[in-house]
């Protein structure tokens, strides 16, 4: 794959044939997921009950396929008292305001698994780049440059295997770009094995700010990956 400039690319248009495949087994993963899951589903509700006031289920808007608004599902792994439509990555006191159960679900992705009715509901995919806060301006304009907010976003995305919460917001979108620009079977399957590893190793979570991720000189200090698919 040629590496990827920093000027816009033409939005690749999605091969009819594998969207419908890929369709049919988002249906699939989701339904399975939530029937064998649900006793989980079951027993982290009831824990957040106990751990903290407030609901069980946080839903925010984000952008979807074509930039269109849905509500996307978490488990509430933070207090009410928390900022609203604001990345918890630029949070810089964000400790404060994330329970203790919510420290744990966030290590183990447990707090993502309401998506799953986000993916039957269409609303998203189960591999795509990850659904933006409406607020994430930055990332929204960066997206754009590369076609990354032309496509269903996923539960999760290239941008999460290759550093997911340690990637500035230019390199985030071009790896987002990356996925858009090889749309296909082989990326899927990267992305999908790539995130059962990463979150048994439960890496690249950060609960705060982004400052560490810049040296002394201000540059990014992770850098994109080229991949060849």
């Amino acid at each position: 794959m040629n590496k990827i400039s920093d000027l816009q690319i033409e939005k690749k248009v999605e091969p009819k044939f594998y969207c419908f495949i890929k369709r049919l087994v988002d249906i699939l993963v989701a339904f399975l997921g939530i029937v064998i899951l649900f006793p989980i589903f079951l027993i982290i509700s009831v824990a957040i009950k106990i751990d903290s006031d407030g609901p069980i289920i946080f839903s925010q808007k984000r952008y979807g396929i074509n930039k269109t608004i849905f509500c996307i599902y978490k488990f509430r792994t933070m207090n009410i008292s928390a900022p609203q439509n604001v990345a918890t990555r630029d949070l810089a006191d964000s400790h404060i305001y994330i329970t203790k159960l919510g420290h744990i679900l966030r290590k183990t992705s447990l707090d993502e698994l309401p998506q799953l009715v986000n993916i039957l509901k269409g609303e998203m995919s189960v591999i795509g780049p990850r659904p933006v806060i409406l607020e994430e301006f930055d990332l929204i304009e960066e997206r754009d440059k590369y076609g990354a907010n032309s496509v269903k976003p996923g539960l999760t995305g290239w941008a999460q295997v290759n550093g997911r919460d340690k990637l500035d917001n230019k390199v985030k979108a071009k790896y987002d770009g990356q996925y858009v620009e090889n749309f296909g079977v082989i990326i899927d399957l990267k992305c999908f094995l790539k995130t059962i590893l990463l979150v048994f190793k439960r890496e690249d979570i950060i609960e705060g700010n982004l400052e560490n991720n810049y040296d002394k000189d201000g540059r990014e200090a992770t850098c994109l990956k080229e991949e060849h698919f």
